[in-house]
């Protein structure tokens, strides 16, 4: 079950003028041709059905070039390395289009971006490259068949008429934070300038488009363009799993212009006082701030928002996580810690997680997430291990069988499954705190 299945499509927004960057996507373009061992497709007309299959076949020799990226030490490698190159030759098009099999074979500015966030994790630049590459010949954003900036559309698939193409212009920021991310650790890691390059163009609209001011004047992360989560003067809707610390602190690395650790601040100020909204402490998928007083308040159900926690909320405790090991960060300890306790609570009287909970703690469904356990199993590993040990053994574990976790048409689970039990530090950190 995807996040992306719930997305309320909203409508387009007056768009920024687009910074030239010829240069930077025409080099861009071109590298995956260097790199050996897949079939580059040409960009697919938009008349045409794309092909679901991939054609890129994994072998033994692959598999040593993914462990020999992860440290020895690193638990559950020889598992990383499988299901990273099953997750590639499954979900990933040999043109680099990551495909959603549960939602009509689309894609989505999210899952490029995970893609390239793990390909680089795990030192996969031919991987990288392609699906960058699909992602910039694809899902750039235009009006009139021009680009009007540099962000990603965040769905694309097909059309009611046949095409395929891009069926909302919109954008979603947790999309363009984690394809951001990933270039600057890719320009590092593999000497690429021209990632870097790219990178500080998208982050001038990542900050102009996707940021606001918000309460005592400081500026907020919005989910998306403004016309969609602005809805009056006074209230801005919010998503807390789409807040990134982590990067955040790299983006104000490369790109002084702006104040990315003003986004730090306001990020730990809506996680920790939202969750004032449940009584148990949880963060919910969706809230809405009073700008003027700086309260928060449940999303009104007539904008299609939920205000519980759900499939996009998981994504905190990784995001969090991360903030912790990479920029050893006290506040994202703290929250871990704290808001993790109804959850194991539930764990330790019941063996189990409901995959929805409202903001009483009360499960309002009675199955189970496996990507909610591996996400939750990122937070456990810092304040809880024996717990994060339990999550691994009981049910992590049990729902991987040769390179997937459980439905392998669940796209979602295999990306968050695998983030979630991939270590932090097994990244190198001078990459991640380079000056």
């Amino acid at each position: 079950m995807s996040d992306e299945c719930q997305r309320f499509t909203h409508q387009t927004v007056l768009r920024m003028r687009y910074l030239p960057r010829v240069a930077i996507v025409a080099s861009l373009i071109n590298l995956s041709a260097c790199f050996s061992g897949y079939s580059v497709n040409p960009k697919i007309p938009n008349d045409q059905a794309p092909p679901t299959n991939v054609t890129t076949p994994g072998s033994s020799e692959t598999l040593s070039v993914f462990l020999a990226a992860l440290p020895p030490s690193t638990p559950n490698r020889e598992l990383l390395a499988e299901s990273w190159d099953s997750y590639r030759q499954r979900f990933i098009q040999s043109d680099g289009r990551v495909i959603d099999f549960e939602a009509s074979d689309r894609s989505t500015s999210e899952g490029q971006a995970y893609a390239m966030l793990r390909a680089v994790l795990i030192d996969d630049p031919e991987t990288f490259a392609l699906t960058l590459k699909w992602s910039e010949n694809n899902l750039l954003r235009q009006q009139n068949g021009k680009p009007t900036d540099s962000l990603w559309a965040w769905k694309w698939g097909k059309k009611p008429d046949g095409s395929w193409g891009v069926i909302d212009n919109n954008f979603a920021s947790d999309g363009d934070i984690d394809a951001i991310t990933a270039l600057i650790l890719a320009s590092r890691r593999w000497n690429r300038p021209e990632y870097l390059e790219l990178a500080k163009i998208k982050l001038q609209d990542l900050w102009n488009l996707s940021s606001t001011t918000g309460y005592a004047g400081k500026r907020y992360l919005l989910p998306g363009p403004t016309a969609a989560f602005v809805p009056n003067t006074s209230t801005l809707y919010l998503n807390p799993s789409y807040l990134a610390p982590y990067a955040f602190r790299i983006f104000a690395q490369v790109d002084p212009a702006h104040d990315w650790l003003s986004l730090v601040e306001t990020s730990y100020q809506i996680l920790e006082n939202s969750v004032q909204l449940s009584t148990v402490g949880l963060p919910s998928d969706w809230v809405a701030l009073d700008i003027k007083t700086g309260q928060y308040q449940l999303v009104p159900p007539s904008s299609n928002l939920q205000t519980l926690y759900s499939f996009d909320a998981y994504r905190v405790w990784w995001r969090l996580s991360l903030d912790a090991v990479w920029f050893n960060s006290p506040q994202a300890r703290q929250y871990l810690q704290k808001s993790t306790q109804h959850l194991q609570k539930l764990w330790i009287q019941k063996s189990l997680l409901p995959a929805r909970i409202d903001l009483q703690g009360q499960a309002l469904v009675d199955y189970e997430a496996t990507s909610q356990y591996a996400m939750v199993y990122a937070a456990m590993r810092l304040v809880e291990p024996r717990l994060a040990e339990e999550f691994l053994v009981q049910k992590l574990l049990p729902q991987y069988k040769q390179g997937i976790w459980g439905d392998d048409s669940a796209y979602y689970t295999q990306n968050l499954a695998w983030l979630g039990l991939l270590p932090p530090d097994s990244f190198p950190m001078r990459l991640i705190q380079a000056n």
